[in-house]
Order: structure tokens, then C-alpha cells, then sequence
């Protein structure tokens, strides 16, 4: 009896003696797990707890205990106690002596998702976004989650045999690194989450659950609480998204980089760039979640890696380029920062390098490959061109008119003109296919960002850098390259959009029902015309007589005509615009340039479609009925001289035009008649419009108007040294001309007649630039001399000495050289 009175004494003072924490902690627990935790004990732990936090470390550790010893015997009703009294204790408990609880309770977390059970996983993910959920009042220096990104990433791929619970699981994987995003991204201490190492997990984890082709639907899907709702339930797809989103949000500047990459690592490791649906929507994604003044950091990592992928498949680069035009789209309404001309500069490099892929040197063209490869290839290059084309543009056409001024002539000064140096684009040599290729694309580029570009005045919208290069392009002798350069002319010219009121080339019998927008003249383009009006006019006057042109080409000049008159005409413009039209209609008739017959009659029609036009616009009543009277005639007598018969399909042509026939044609003293009065200069128009003389025809490997002119014929053929003259044969018919000297003082007469009437009445700017083109072809001449006399050939034996590594040529006496003709008199 004394024995066992003794025993029961030791064993009744165990208890007692047992700390009181441990007490409080092991009567949380019930008998029988399935009766759940005991609240009145868990209320006197809470209790304990708050009143005493130094004793939190040791209820977390004890627990911490319980619960290890509970998940190895797989007592899961326990654990499941365990881990509700830790996040009861978590959310009661706010000192400063937590933060040794919380070591223990991420420890009993880590222990629950290293277990294979589903449930437990589950159990220890929605625990530690309950954590998450809390905002500490002191940050942690030692805390690190490294494990917890692995895990939970881990979780997010799940292989799960059991749909439904590998659905969980990834929920539940996701939500974890919701949660890890969440406790980390708003602590400075917690930078290391950005780190590559890290990213490399996180990213490619949300990116995993968001291209499950089964959930679609997630545009607008609204977020899910974390912690909320049932597993099975919940959409993986849509909830890496929101978590995506909400990374992506809180990221700064300078995690960017690390940001971005792993997208990108993952589209090219899973082969998501053809077709690139899946690839356009995370960059949607990123470009509406970042701050927007980080939109050009995520532009200028697609940029890097078009760069990187330069030698991947057409189709690869192509996709990576519709992202580009999804981000610059977004961007270009927000700040898109120092890297437009970037992006452009990129662009154009890879619009050369595809041009020069698709036409290949001879080598590659020579080999054994098949034909429909080679094909195919072809084809897919111009997927990548279109697409370049239009990112260039719909970028460029979302910036602000200042920038797209820049931009404008940023493309402007990498189309390769003839002549002149294209150092920006000098990667291979493409050849003459290659080059006209590049021509067409930025002209292309260039009409979709000069869509909808509206100028307060011409002269900044077409700066000489610009319109000259231009202008050069449009006597190309290509159709489709001078139907670009007038398409971009409509885009900045027609200010008021009244070009679908012009479309096509016919007589509209009644121009005010067309509602035409127009404002007054500006100084600035009344300046603008007196500078630039000639050329415009030289422009369309050489335009018209190439003889590839087709209805199109036609049809946009006479939209050019109409515009110009609409956006730019004073009555100084009217006049000058009626003498081009003379000019253009007596080029047809006299038919010097041995046109052929549908494009001297496309001109005819051009002529009077245009003047109809402008009567009305000058509202000319005189005017008007001398031009209708014309078209009259020319629909019983000569209909293929108007633009409703001359451009069908066989429409008879004439075998020649009868000049004789004046009641067919436009007369200049008809309608110099119907304007003489207040307003307009008539006088001017009996002076026949000339275009002026450039070097553009030169640059632009084309035959010159200036070649034309015999004077300048003399001049060539005198300046050439050692020509023998041929001796002209002495006639009958030379005796007498020499003779009879009446008709050339006649001709001289009405030659200086001419002269003085032209200086008198001619606009300043046409003289101007008729003196400027006689004062570069006297340079010229005198350049060529200067070449010539300066340089002393070599001596006839050729014998040359060769001193200090120079060869010199023997010096020759001066009576000894050999002047050109203009030069001995």
C-alpha cells in the first residue's frame, strides 16, 4: 500500500510540476481528433498567450513538436488542430516577441508541404496566406522564403493522376505564391524576391497555369480572395493571372529586367511565339499592370530579344513582332520614354535583314533546296515584313504630332534614294529588287504614320530634309512607288479630310454637294507655296507623262491637284495651277516625249476632270460654262478624252489627236477672258508653265528635263577636250541662209520679245529657280575645267618616278598642255 501510495503521490506531482504552457497547449487537444479543438481551452492558451508573449517562442516550438511527431504517425486529425490553434495564436498575438513564434510556425508550414499528402499541402499553403495576410510592425532581417518559391512553384506544375486534385494542388500553388509575393514585395529587407533565381520560379509558374487552353475566359475575371472558397472550384488560370498581375504591379524600375526576361525564357523554351495568341496576351497583361512610365524598359526587352532571335524562323520573328506592336500600341498613349527612335531604328534593321533573307545571294538560291521551300520561305518573310510595316505604323500613328514629325523623318532618312548615301541600312548589298523592296515597305510605313497627322502649317510637315528625298522617289520609274508618294502627300496635305469626298477621277457636276471643309489660307502656306509651289507643280507635271501609269496613278494625281487647291490655292495658286494644266494638255497634244495614246488621253482626262473641278471651287460662272461647253464636246465628238470612258476596259482609242479641233480643248485666252477682273492676275496665263530645273533626275537615274535644252547640249559638247570638229558641207540652200540674214533678226527679235515678257510677268520663284539652274550648270562646266587644267596628264612615254612611296607624274610645260575649247580665246 505504501508503494503505491508513494507512486501515486510521484505521479499526481508530475502533473503539476509539468510547465503551465504545455499544459494549456496538450488541453487543446481532444480525446478523439474528430471532435475538433477544444475552444474554451484554446480561448485560456490565446489568454495565456497574449498575456505572457514571452512564452510564445515555447508554445511554438511545442507545438512545432506535436505536430512533427503527428504528421510521421499520420495523425492528420491532429495536425489539423495544430495548425488552426497556430493561426489562432497568429492573428491574437501582435508583439514584438512573435517573431521567434513565427520562425516556429514557418517551420511547421514547410514541414506540412514537403508531405505527399494533397491535403496537407493544401492545409499548409492556405496557413501561410493567412500569415501572409498579416502586417508586421518591425521588419525581419533573417527571414527568408527561398523554400517556400520552390515549393509553392513545384505545387504549380503538378502532375497529379486525379484532375480534380491536381487542380487543388495548384491552386493551392499558386495561392502560395500569391502569398509569398504579397509578405515580400512591400518589405525592402525582402529585395531578394526579385533576384533571377527567384523570378526564374515565380514567372514561369504563373505563366504554366495561365496557358491551360481549357480556361480561356479570363478577360475581366475578377480576383479571388486569398483564402477563400473552395479549392476544387477556383480556376487556376485565372488565379495565376491575378497574381501575375499583382507581381508585375508592385514591381520598380529596377526589377524590370528580371521581371520581363523569364517571360520571354518561357515563350522560347515552350514554343509559344507561332502562333503567338498565348504570347500577346501576357504582354497585354504586362503592359496594363506595370506603371507606365516603365513601358519603354519592357519595349527595349522585346527589342533585345527580336536582336537575339535575328537568326530564328520567320514565323518566330514575326510573332515577336506582333508583341512588339501589342506593347507599342499600349505604350505609345502613355509615355513611352527616349526609346521611339529606338524601336524604329530596330524595325527598319530587321525589315533589311528579312528583305535580304527572302531574296538570298546566288548561292543559296542555286542549291538543292526545292522549290516550294524556297516558296514558302519567301512567304513567310513577308509575314515578318507586314508586320514590321505595321508596327512601324501603328506605332507612329499613335504618337503625338511632335514625335511623329521626328519619326517621319527618321524613316524618311533611311529610304535609300539613288545617289545619295544610305548608311543606315547598310548591312548587305541587296541589289537593284532588293532596294526597290525596301523603297515600298517604308513608303508603306511611312502612309500609315502620316495617317491622321494634322499640321498648323506645311512648312513643318514638309520640311526640304523631307520633301525633297521625296520628291526624288516620285520620278522613280515605278507606278507604285509615285502611288505611294502621293498617298503620303494626301495624308499631310489634306488637313481636313476631304480626300473620300474626291475619290476617283470623273466630272462631278455639282462640287458643293460634296460639302467640302476648307478654311482660309494661312500666311505660312502662302509663304510655304511661293517657296515650294514650283516644285510641287514640276512633281505632278513629270508625273503624268510616265508611261507605266494606271488608273490609279491618275486618280491620285488628280486628288493631289484637288487638295492642293483646296488646302493651299490663292488666286496666285488658281492661276499658276490653270498654267500647269495648259501645260499638261498642250504635252499630250504635241506629244514630244512620244507618249503612248492611253496615257495622252489619260492626261486629256485628267485635264478637264481637274478644271471642272476648280471652276466650281473659284465659283467662275464664265469659267464654269467655258469648261462645261469643252466636256460637252468631247462627250458627242471625242469621249475618250473624258475619265469616264478613257479609263474602262477597251475603250477605243484615236490613232492621233487633232490639234486643229480648238473646240476640244481648253484655250487659254477663253479662260484667261473669264478670269480678267479684280482678283486674278489673267496676264500670267499667256506665259507657258516650264517646269524648273533640278539635279533630282540625276539622282533618280532617269533621263533629265534639262537635257532637253540645246543650250546645255553646246555647252557639254564644246567642253570636251581633243574632239575633232566635223566639217559642215558647203550647199546651196547654207549659201543662201547665210545670205538672207531677215528671219533670224525676226527670230532674234521675238526670242528677246519672249525673254523680256517672261521677266516681266513670270513669278519671282520661277525665275529664281530658272537663273539658279543656269548658275549650276556654270559650275559645273567650270568644275569639270578646273579638273582637267589643274591636273597635268602624264607624259605620252608613261614613264612615271616614284619618291617617298608617292607616284609623281613628270611636271609638263604650260605652252605644252592641251585646253578645252571654252578655254582659249
Amino acid at each position: 500500500m505504501d508503494s503505491e501510495s508513494n507512486e501515486s503521490g510521484v505521479c499526481g506531482c508530475c502533473g503539476p510540476l509539468r510547465p503551465r504552457y504545455k499544459r494549456l497547449v496538450d488541453n487543446i487537444f481532444p480525446l478523439d481528433p474528430k471532435d475538433g479543438l477544444s475552444k474554451s481551452d484554446m480561448e485560456k492558451l490565446t489568454f495565456y498567450a497574449v498575456s505572457a508573449p514571452e512564452k510564445l517562442d515555447r508554445i511554438g516550438a511545442y507545438l512545432a513538436d506535436r505536430l512533427s511527431r503527428d504528421v510521421v504517425r499520420h495523425r492528420y486529425g491532429y495536425v489539423v488542430i495544430a495548425m488552426e490553434a497556430l493561426d489562432q495564436l497568429l492573428m491574437a498575438c501582435h508583439s514584438q516577441s512573435i517573431k521567434p513564434f513565427v520562425e516556429s510556425f514557418l517551420h511547421m508550414v514547410a514541414k506540412l508541404l514537403e508531405s505527399r499528402e494533397p491535403d496537407l499541402q493544401v492545409l499548409g499553403t492556405n496557413s501561410f496566406v493567412k500569415f501572409a495576410n498579416i502586417e508586421e510592425d518591425t521588419p525581419s532581417y533573417h527571414r527568408r522564403y527561398d523554400f517556400f518559391v520552390s515549393q509553392f512553384s513545384a505545387m504549380c506544375h503538378s502532375t497529379h493522376e486525379d484532375p480534380e486534385t491536381r487542380t487543388r494542388i495548384r491552386v493551392a500553388g499558386i495561392k502560395g505564391l500569391q502569398g509569398v509575393v504579397r509578405k515580400t514585395v512591400n518589405d525592402e529587407l525582402q529585395a531578394i524576391i526579385w533576384e533571377p533565381q527567384h523570378m526564374d520560379k515565380l514567372i514561369p509558374s504563373m505563366l504554366f497555369n495561365m496557358q491551360d487552353a481549357d480556361d480561356l475566359d479570363r478577360a475581366g475575371h475578377p480576383s479571388t480572395p486569398s483564402g477563400s472558397g473552395q479549392d476544387g472550384e477556383e480556376n487556376p488560370a485565372a488565379l495565376a493571372e491575378n497574381c501575375f498581375r499583382e507581381l508585375l504591379g508592385r514591381a520598380a524600375y529596377g526589377n524590370m529586367k528580371n521581371a520581363v526576361r523569364p517571360v520571354l525564357v518561357h515563350l522560347d523554351n515552350h514554343h509559344l511565339w507561332d502562333p503567338n495568341e498565348f504570347a500577346v496576351s501576357c504582354f497585354r497583361i504586362i503592359m496594363f499592370s506595370i506603371q507606365a512610365q516603365h513601358s519603354h524598359h519592357v519595349i527595349q526587352q522585346v527589342l533585345t530579344h527580336l536582336d537575339g532571335n535575328n537568326k530564328s524562323t520567320p514565323r518566330v520573328r514575326a510573332g515577336i513582332v506582333q508583341v512588339l506592336l501589342e506593347t507599342v500600341a499600349i505604350a505609345a498613349k502613355g509615355s513611352v520614354g527616349p526609346t521611339v527612335l529606338e524601336v524604329f531604328n530596330t524595325l527598319l534593321k530587321h525589315l533589311r535583314m528579312s528583305v535580304d533573307f527572302e531574296l538570298g545571294d546566288s548561292s543559296r538560291r542555286n542549291s538543292s533546296s526545292s522549290v516550294s521551300s524556297v516558296r514558302g520561305r519567301e512567304s513567310d518573310e513577308r509575314i515578318v515584313q507586314n508586320a514590321i510595316i505595321q508596327t512601324i505604323g501603328f506605332f507612329g500613328g499613335n504618337l503625338p504630332d511632335y514625335q511623329r514629325a521626328e519619326v517621319m523623318m527618321f524613316i524618311m532618312g533611311k529610304v535609300p534614294v539613288y545617289g545619295t548615301p544610305c548608311h543606315t541600312l547598310d548591312t548587305v548589298k541587296i541589289g537593284h529588287q532588293g532596294t526597290k523592296r525596301i523603297q515600298t515597305m517604308l513608303l508603306s510605313s511611312l502612309i500609315m504614320v502620316t495617317s491622321g497627322f494634322k499640321s498648323k502649317s506645311m512648312s513643318a510637315a514638309l520640311p526640304p530634309p523631307f520633301l525633297d528625298p521625296l520628291f526624288s522617289i516620285s520620278l522613280m520609274e515605278d507606278s507604285e512607288l509615285r502611288q505611294l508618294v502621293l498617298e503620303i502627300l494626301h495624308n499631310i496635305i489634306d488637313r481636313h479630310d476631304n480626300r473620300a469626298k474626291l475619290r476617283g477621277i470623273r466630272i462631278i457636276p455639282n462640287v458643293a454637294a460634296l460639302k467640302i471643309k476648307r478654311e482660309k489660307i494661312s500666311k505660312q502656306d502662302v509663304a510655304f507655296m511661293k517657296k515650294h509651289g514650283q516644285q510641287l507643280y514640276r512633281h505632278v507635271y513629270l508625273g503624268c507623262k510616265e508611261e507605266d501609269n494606271v488608273h490609279k496613278n491618275f486618280e491620285l494625281l488628280f486628288t493631289t491637284l484637288a487638295i492642293l487647291t483646296i488646302e493651299l490655292a490663292n488666286e496666285e495658286v488658281v492661276i499658276d495651277l490653270i498654267r500647269l494644266s495648259v501645260a499638261l494638255q498642250e504635252m499630250a497634244l504635241n506629244n514630244e516625249e512620244n507618249m503612248p495614246m492611253s496615257i495622252r488621253c489619260g492626261i486629256m482626262a485628267l485635264v478637264a476632270a481637274y478644271l471642272n473641278f476648280l471652276s466650281q471651287m473659284i465659283a467662275n460662272p464664265p469659267f464654269c460654262q467655258h469648261v462645261s461647253k469643252v466636256i460637252e464636246l468631247r462627250n458627242m465628238d471625242a469621249p475618250y478624252l473624258l475619265p469616264e470612258h478613257i479609263f474602262r476596259d477597251k475603250c477605243p482609242l484615236p490613232e492621233s489627236l487633232d490639234k486643229d479641233d480648238r473646240q476640244l480643248y481648253f484655250q487659254t485666252a477663253d479662260m484667261a477672258e473669264c478670269l480678267a477682273g479684280p482678283g486674278y492676275n489673267a496676264e500670267r496665263l499667256s506665259i507657258p508653265y516650264i517646269p524648273q530645273v533640278t539635279d533630282e533626275d540625276r539622282l533618280t537615274r532617269r533621263k533629265s528635263f534639262v537635257d532637253t535644252i540645246s543650250l546645255q547640249v553646246d555647252i557639254m559638247s564644246s567642253s570636251l577636250p581633243d574632239k575633232p570638229e566635223l566639217a559642215e558641207e558647203i550647199t546651196f540652200e547654207t549659201l543662201k541662209k547665210a545670205i538672207d540674214t531677215t528671219g533670224l533678226e525676226e527670230q532674234e527679235r521675238e526670242k528677246r520679245r519672249q525673254v523680256m515678257e517672261k521677266f516681266q510677268k513670270a513669278p519671282f520663284e520661277e525665275i529664281a529657280a530658272h537663273c539658279e539652274s543656269k548658275a549650276n550648270m556654270l559650275h559645273d562646266r567650270l568644275a569639270q575645267i578646273f579638273e582637267l587644267t589643274i591636273r597635268p596628264p602624264p607624259s605620252p612615254s608613261g614613264v612615271v618616278s616614284i619618291s617617298a612611296g608617292h607616284t609623281q607624274h613628270p611636271s609638263v610645260p604650260v605652252y605644252e598642255m592641251k585646253f578645252p575649247d571654252l578655254c582659249v580665246y
